[in-house]
């Protein structure tokens, strides 16, 4: 169902990514203290010192989305069927029967236009997005600290990002159109998600007991 884009709809480059600084700060965020009897404060620590990702004050930690990534959450099955349009390095976290799947900054603002072009507007889809000021829980990742960070049914990392900047090469965009460069192509990312949360949906339905008058 992917093809070309028109070029009026969607621009040939996508939008700028900002640093790994938050963009209202000219200078790199402070190292976070990681003493292993404030495991919230680890926590942030990890993601602010190794990871360069913003975060917002308070408990439980959450990040600032927009700054180097979007967020697309959709239920966990449509995820799964998914993955593969992701680059390993792609980071992915669920929560309860939720997935979250990374992607480019400004892809957010980018999904009614595609969801239109790919003609799936006119459906309820159990599809969303968080972009530019916006925020997500932190997602825990597997094994990375003491069990009293954890709250049942937080956030979790299935594929959890490395440390430096370089997953931002790997999530999808709108510039990996036509196969241009090395990252995912946001459009059939969305395509697929799409027809998995269909699909879902109507898997409830038929599942309902009939009412009769």
């Amino acid at each position: 169902m992917v093809g070309s884009v028109p070029s009026a709809v969607f621009p040939a480059t996508p939008p700028a990514v900002s640093p790994s600084i938050s963009s209202t700060s000219p200078v790199p965020f402070p190292r976070r203290p990681l003493g292993p009897d404030r495991p919230a404060e680890s926590l942030r620590g990890w993601y602010e010192n190794e990871l360069g990702w913003p975060t917002v004050p308070g408990e439980p930690v959450r990040l600032r989305v927009g700054v180097l990534f979007d967020v697309l959450d959709v239920p966990a099955e449509a995820g799964h069927a998914a993955l593969r349009h992701l680059a390993p390095g792609s980071p992915v976290a669920v929560r309860g029967d939720r997935m979250r799947l990374l992607v480019a900054a400004g892809s957010a603002e980018e999904l009614p236009g595609i969801l239109r072009w790919l003609e799936w507007d006119a459906l309820p889809l159990d599809l969303t997005a968080t972009g530019a000021g916006g925020v997500v829980e932190a997602p825990l990742p597997p094994g990375r600290f003491r069990s009293g960070t954890a709250v049942q049914g937080a956030a979790v990392w299935v594929r959890p990002p490395v440390g430096g900047c370089e997953f931002e090469a790997s999530l999808p965009t709108m510039s990996a159109l036509g196969d241009v460069g090395g990252a995912p192509d946001l459009v059939r990312l969305v395509d697929t998600l799409a027809t998995h949360c269909h699909r879902a949906r109507l898997r409830r339905a038929c599942a309902q007991p009939l009412a009769f008058s």
